[in-house]
């Protein structure tokens, strides 16, 4: 039923890694400030990428609860502050998913809820990045993200109607197509945010628009909910997608979206993050 879109996100942002737009550092920021008439100032010494994924995890973490308590319902695009500090996270954790010597040395030197958080988000993309390959030659198209109160409202409609899990909807949006951004179609012709090929749409889309957010995590709600969601989670998605890996992926997205009250909103700026279009 899925195409070959599956790990749209990673791709997306594997690519966008590779193409250094996860955020390069201003023009002569590798050249200390000099005082005027004076020597150039001390450089300050260099973080270790663990101390940038404390601190970038810190200040997402923080804005987040900003942009909640300006923007409850989540009606608005992300703050600047938001985008900022969710592509420094993005760009460190999909390093480490293709750089294991690198997640080995950056794992070992954190600790508590960050290190258990990013464990799961590194083998997840490791997951989908054995799943999909690596990067090709096109480039992959991105829309404008959808607002993230739309989507939970989408995600909880189709729990209340089919008794999907909304973590687990959220979890297949954003494998799919990095919750609605990535506008590419697939060779075999799957479309929409949820990736649907035509015949299995028409069986199980509810007569709705394939291209359409609401509509696609609904007719998605139904297809798990007939393959045998939210009793057997791994069956249900071994009809979506029949990869072990693909299923795996889900389910680590799909717990660090439930456990953790910022857990969406994390995964989602990191896709609001992305430029408009990427290599991939």
């Amino acid at each position: 039923m899925i195409g070959w879109r599956s790990g749209a996100a990673l791709a997306a942002a594997t690519a966008c890694l590779a193409s250094a737009c996860a955020g390069a550092a201003p023009s002569g920021a590798g050249s200390p400030p000099r005082t005027p008439g004076g020597p150039p100032a001390t450089p300050a010494p260099s973080r270790s990428p663990a101390e940038r994924l404390v601190a970038a995890d810190a200040a997402l973490r923080a804005s987040l609860s900003v942009w909640l308590a300006s923007d409850p319902r989540l009606h608005g695009s992300p703050p600047p502050a938001v985008t900022a500090a969710a592509a420094g996270e993005r760009g460190i954790v999909h390093r480490m998913v293709v750089d294991r010597r690198f997640a080995t040395q950056t794992l070992a030197a954190l600790t508590g809820r960050l290190r258990a958080s990013i464990r799961g988000d590194v083998a997840a993309g490791r997951d989908l990045l054995r799943l999909t390959g690596p990067p090709g030659a096109g480039r992959l198209r991105l829309a404008a993200p959808v607002a993230a109160g739309a989507l939970l409202a989408d995600y909880r409609l189709a729990q209340r109607r089919f008794g999907v899990p909304w973590s687990t909807l959220a979890a297949v949006n954003l494998v799919e197509s990095a919750f609605g951004r990535v506008t590419n179609r697939s060779a075999a012709g799957a479309q929409g945010p949820m990736q649907f090929l035509p015949a299995t749409w028409r069986a199980y889309g509810l007569g709705g628009n394939v291209d359409s957010p609401r509509d696609a995590i609904l007719g998605a709600a139904n297809y798990l909910h007939l393959s045998g969601a939210p009793a057997r989670p791994r069956r249900a998605l071994l009809a979506y997608n029949p990869s072990p890996l693909y299923v795996e992926a889900v389910l680590l997205y799909a717990r660090a979206i439930a456990h953790d009250r910022l857990g969406f909103l994390t995964y989602y700026a990191w896709e609001a993050s992305l430029p408009a279009s990427v290599r991939g």
